[in-house]
């Protein structure tokens, strides 16, 4: 894509709302080609019960890095029976988190964030780079209140590292707007939300956040850094992939 063109695509998104822009979305890519990734957060929720009614079989997958809380498990099966949609669950390769936990250990992430963000690399960024790699345009939670990563995110982008086109429908939503949403369709959520977890990842990486602490606050708690994420990870300017850390 050149730059025009998605400054283009992006005008025209700009004053439409999350359902009108999930609309425009399934109107313009070949449906097949179009997934919701879910972490069962409060943000993805919405999502699946807007995409529910707009699409009967929509595509919608969730990343089993093999260490996620029990409640979102649970989360998964009530959501499933509440829309009767199937959400794919993707795990990590074997032949790639044998090795890692061998070498480092079943908890390598508390040693170093070199080692942490191998693990989500692992368990995560691996995983969803061979997903992506049959799609179109992928549909996110992401909001610009969620972290200083965050801000700068748009309704649409261009996906560089993947090649796809991004969809972040709740860009601009507060979290208050998010809530009002879940409560006013009963939408089902995780219950780890109502103990003070704003931000679920995986259960070693998570806690629940304290009065006045940031939203992902509780997601690697030990690293004392507000640039907490675990997508495509950056190194001297250059992606850096798993095999990049020793």
């Amino acid at each position: 894509m050149t730059p025009d063109e998605i400054v283009t695509l992006r005008q025209e998104l700009s004053d439409k709302s999350p359902e009108q822009a999930l609309e425009w979305a399934f109107s313009h890519f070949d449906h097949g080609k179009i997934a919701l990734a879910t972490s069962l957060a409060a943000e993805d929720q919405v999502l699946t019960d807007m995409i529910s009614r707009i699409d009967q079989h929509p595509t919608m997958f969730c990343l089993d890095t093999g260490r996620l809380f029990p409640e979102t498990y649970e989360t998964l099966e009530r959501t499933r029976v509440r829309y009767g949609v199937s959400i794919e669950l993707l795990s990590p390769e074997r032949t790639e988190v044998e090795p890692m936990v061998l070498e480092h250990g079943p908890n390598l992430f508390f040693q170093s964030r070199e080692l942490r963000k191998l693990c989500c690399q692992v368990r995560k960024v691996n995983v969803l780079g061979r997903k992506l790699a049959a799609l179109d345009l992928w549909i996110t939670g992401l909001r610009r209140e969620q972290a200083i990563t965050r801000v700068g995110r748009s309704m649409l982008e261009w996906d560089e590292s993947f090649g796809l086109f991004k969809l972040n429908p709740l860009h601009a939503w507060s979290t208050d707007e998010v809530w009002r949403y879940i409560r006013k369709h009963d939408v089902p959520y995780n219950p780890l939300h109502d103990r003070d977890y704003p931000s679920i990842g995986c259960a070693p990486c998570t806690r629940a956040v304290s009065p006045g602490e940031s939203i992902r606050a509780g997601r690697w708690w030990w690293e004392e850094t507000e640039e907490k994420e675990c997508g495509l990870h950056w190194h001297d300017g250059k992606p850096m992939r798993a095999k990049d850390v020793k």
